[in-house]
This record gives C-alpha cells, structure tokens and sequence, in this order.
C-alpha cells in the first residue's frame, strides 16, 4: 500500500460499482479523494466509512455534455489548487441512439468526452502538482470497435455493442495521445480493461440485450473490488511510477487492436474533439 497522504485525487463515477471501490481504497491510502458523479452523496458516507477516513469530498457533476465537462473542472478548481491522481471512470452502455446537446453519440459522449473534457481542463494543473497520474478505464470491447472519428454522431451503423466499442477504442486512442502530449512533464498516463464486471452498466442501459447481458453474464463477472484492483495499481503502486503509455489487464500489459495503435487515428480523434470543445 502506498503512502498518498498530502496527494489529492479525483475519481468520476465514485457512487457506485469500481468508482466507489477506488475511492475507497485511495482514501485508505491517505489521499484526499474527490468523488464526482451526478449524485455523488448517495455513496460519501460509505465510502468514508469503510476507508475509515474522512478526507472524503463530493463533486456533483454531469459528465455527458462538454458544457457539463467544463462546469466540473471548474468547480474542482474553486476548491483544490492541486491534482495527482486523476480516474477516469464514468461511463455507461445506452439502449437507444440519441444525440447529446453537443450533437455527438451519448455514448461517446459521456465515455469520451467524459474523459477528454475533464482530463483537458485540468491538464495544468495536473502538470503543476507533478508527479501526476491519469488513469482511463477503457474495456476489451475497444477490439470490437469500428470509429470514424469525424462522423462521432455514429450516422452510418449504430448498435448499442459497437457505440460502446467505439467509446472504449476512443478512451485508448486518448491515452496514446495524451502519452505523447506529456513526455517530460512528470504526468503518466494509463488505461485498462477492468474485467467485466457485474456493475449496472448494462442493466441500466434500457436495451433488452443489456438486460440480457446483466441477467445471463453477472454470475462470470468480476466483483467491483476485483474490477477496481487495476484501476488502484496503476493509480498509486511504487511499481508502476513513471510508467505512460500502456493498457493492461489484471496488471499486465496487454495487446490492443491494430485500431489502437494507429498514430493517424489518435491524432485525427484528438484534433476532432478539441474542435468540437472550442466550438
């Protein structure tokens, strides 16, 4: 376990499910843990409880718009002046193609620009408490993925499988560029599949073949706590200081899709999003 204490860390998605399980273990560990999500007092108590620390701290926050991005990093920057560990973990698996305000798949959306908005924001800030650490939960799915970056309102083909698929492949192909963009700065970055986890994701989903999945999958999924473990390593492990770049599983490097190595897709998802965020 390592020695957080003075480090002050931000996890989205903290209400529930790894989010929660993070935050917890990362307050153990002595760090002051922000948690932000749309309700994110439905989880505080418990989660100081069980950390047994009270170094614990709410965000309300929307993540699914980048208007909603830009509201939470600002309100995070009100409050704390540094930032060391950030967690990108909210997400979810919508049953039906709508568009968000931004005209983007609310998929991607929330699971991309989620991340990019937020991470972008306080980019400065992360490189000014250096050594920092971004943390991106991606998934598997990113193999089942087939993005256009410049059609992100998934105009052509839409299924809930390949929208969330796409989003994964995005949060991978961010965490390559972001590498890039901050060699030398004393900010890591990393993404992992967590595992398939028995969280609400898919029961939440409101499509019948994510009702399906939770019913017929959840006894082979992973816990939280399981699911969590990868997230927390790369979070704050000794071991992995200093260590950008890569996707693991189970704390392994692990392959990515042909997709995910792309240099030219990275980029063109990068210089698409920023636009869209400038707009």
């Amino acid at each position: 376990m390592a020695n957080l204490a003075g480090k002050i860390a931000l996890v989205t998605g903290a209400s529930s499910g790894i989010g929660k399980e993070t935050a917890i273990d990362l307050a153990k560990q002595g760090a002051t843990v922000v948690c932000l999500s749309r309700d994110p007092e439905r989880a505080a108590a418990e989660i100081r409880e069980r950390s047994g620390s009270a170094k614990v701290e709410t965000l309300a926050a929307d993540l699914s718009t980048i208007a909603g991005g830009k509201a939470a990093a600002a309100a995070f920057l009100a409050r704390f002046g540094q930032l060391h560990i950030l967690v990108n973990n909210a997400g979810a698996a919508y049953g039906a193609r709508e568009l968000n305000a931004d005209g983007v798949e609310r998929t991607i959306a929330l699971n991309h620009f989620g991340y990019f908005v937020l991470t972008t924001e306080l980019l400065a800030t992360l490189q000014a408490s250096a050594p920092a650490r971004i943390v991106s939960v991606a998934s598997r799915g990113h193999k089942r993925a087939a993005l256009d970056p410049d059609d992100l309102a998934m105009t052509k083909k839409w299924s809930q499988m390949l929208a969330y698929g796409n989003s994964k492949l995005c949060n991978v192909l961010f965490t390559r560029e972001l590498t890039k963009r901050l060699t030398g700065t004393g900010v890591t970055a990393t993404c992992l599949h967590p595992g398939v986890v028995a969280t609400n994701i898919w029961s939440a989903s409101g499509s019948i073949g994510g009702k399906l999945v939770a019913i017929f999958a959840t006894p082979f999924m992973v816990t939280p706590i399981q699911g969590a473990d990868t997230i927390i390593w790369l979070a704050s492990s000794p071991e992995v200081e200093g260590e950008s770049g890569g996707y693991y599983i189970l704390r392994k490097l692990a392959p990515t899709s042909a997709a995910a190595k792309d240099d030219a897709l990275s980029s063109r998802l990068w210089a698409v999003s920023e636009a869209l965020v400038r707009k």
